[in-house]
This record gives C-alpha cells, sequence and structure tokens, in this order.
C-alpha cells in the first residue's frame, strides 16, 4: 500500500470538506448539484472516451490501483540475490539455479529461460520485450490520466457558460438565478476537483511507477546476462550497483569497507 498516495487524496479531499462545512450556516448539499456533476463527471468521461480505445480507457483504471497498491523489490535488495545466483552458477552451473527460490518474477522467468537453455540473445529479447509492455501499459494509463486532467476544467468551463447562458436569460425570473449560478460556479469547481485532487496525481504516479519498475527490469536483465556469460560475480554486483542512487551507492561502500 502506498501510503503517500492514499494519505495525499484522503487529506486533500478532507481538507476541502472542512472548507465547505467552515461557518455556522454551512450547508454540504449546496455544493451538490445534479447537473453540474452530469456536465463535468459523465462529459468528461465521454470526451476522454474520444481520444483512446474502450481496452486502454478500461486497462488504464486497473493500471491506476499501482499507484495505491504497488509491491516492488527495491535495486538494493534484488542485488544480493542475482549476485548469489551468479556465484551458485559459476560453482555449480546454470541447471543449479533450477528450483532456487527467487522473489521478483521478472527475475525468476528470466533464470528459468537460462536453465532450459535458451539462447542469449533470445532470452534478452523476452525480457527486453516484456519490459517494453509493462511500460508501454504504464504510459498509456498516464495519459488516460493527462486527458482527464485537461478535459475535466474544460468541461467545467462549458458548464459555466451554460449556467451563465441560463442566468442571463432568466434576468426577469430572480428564482432562477440562483440555481444558473449554482451550476456556473460548481462545474468549475468539480472540473478543477476532479483535474488536480485526482487526475493529474493519478497521471503523475504513473510515471513514476514506470521509471521505478522500469529500472528494476532493466537491472535484472543484465543480471540474468552477467549470469548466463559467466560474469564475476564481483563484476555483475559492481555493473547492478549503477542502478541505484548515488546516495545509496556510498552508503554501501561505507558498509563494505566497515
Amino acid at each position: 500500500m502506498d501510503l503517500a498516495t492514499l494519505l495525499g487524496l484522503l487529506g486533500a479531499t478532507a481538507t476541502i470538506i472542512a472548507a465547505m462545512l467552515a461557518g455556522e450556516d454551512a450547508d454540504i448539499m449546496a455544493f451538490v448539484d445534479t447537473a453540474s456533476i452530469l456536465i463535468v463527471a459523465v462529459g468528461t468521461i465521454l470526451v476522454v472516451l474520444m481520444k483512446f480505445n474502450l481496452k486502454e480507457y478500461l486497462m488504464a483504471f486497473k493500471v491506476a490501483m499501482r499507484a495505491f497498491i504497488f509491491k516492488l523489490e527495491k535495486p538494493e535488495e534484488l542485488i544480493p540475490q542475482i549476485v548469489e545466483l551468479a556465484k551458485i552458477a559459476r560453482k555449480e552451473g546454470l541447471i543449479a539455479l533450477d528450483g532456487q527460490e527467487i522473489s521478483n518474477k521478472f527475475l525468476d522467468d528470466g533464470i528459468k529461460m537460462l536453465v532450459d537453455g535458451h539462447d542469449a540473445n533470445l532470452v534478452r529479447t523476452v525480457m527486453m520485450k516484456e519490459m517494453k509492455q509493462t511500460i508501454d501499459r504504464h504510459t498509456w494509463g498516464a495519459k488516460v490520466f493527462e486527458a482527464t486532467a485537461d478535459v475535466a476544467p474544460a468541461m467545467g468551463m462549458i458548464g459555466t457558460l451554460i449556467g451563465l447562458v441560463k442566468m442571463l436569460g432568466n434576468m426577469d425570473d430572480p428564482k432562477a438565478i440562483g440555481p444558473a449560478m449554482a451550476v456556473a460556479l460548481l462545474t468549475t469547481l468539480y472540473g478543477a476537483m476532479i483535474a488536480n485532487m485526482f487526475a493529474s496525481p493519478i497521471a503523475d504516479k504513473l510515471t513514476l511507477r514506470k521509471t521505478e519498475e522500469g529500472r528494476v527490469m532493466a537491472m535484472c536483465i543484465d543480471g540474468v546476462m552477467g549470469i548466463q556469460e559467466g560474469q564475476n560475480p564481483r563484476v555483475i554486483e559492481s555493473t547492478l550497483k549503477a542502478y541505484l542512487d548515488p546516495s545509496k551507492r556510498e552508503l554501501e561502500a561505507e558498509e563494505s569497507a566497515a
């Protein structure tokens, strides 16, 4: 569970609700308008659907769950596993890797291909394709939410114009001015909330996930290729440490020296 995403979403929502309820005569229902919700929420969904096919749109919400529920091994946790596998393979051969417990599925699939005796080029090609597909899923998911962040405020503006037209068309009826003004203002509010409290942060978080997962998968590919080539485990370890943040690399060096 990604607490940063969850706390951010819940905290922002709670802050807005608290602001709506501030004051002695506050009424949360004053901020609820069916027409405004239809214009912004339903309108945004339909317009974004025009930009993508149905499969891409629905897949984006599945991918979006990774903004909240996401478990990926850290590079510094995977490196010792890969180095240990390299030591076993160098001493006992690739066949000795069969049945080894590997926490990362992508790495496990690569090792299984080595055990099965597949050519190095084939192993690299298959793993690279899998990495590309994973990155593409994150990319398209982020694009759907980026489009939502662009469309929602625009639909809010459309709703505002509709409300203003209704208001100006009923200037002789004071009772009609209030509801029309509510539609005009609330659609702008809804559009801004959807874009800035939901769609845009999710798009940014999916972009971050793409970077994190891509880095780990690239590291696994280098590790598997190093094992396939029979490289010295120390060389493999040094190569993989290049994927660590500079601060973590310095910490690893200090721990090794100690």
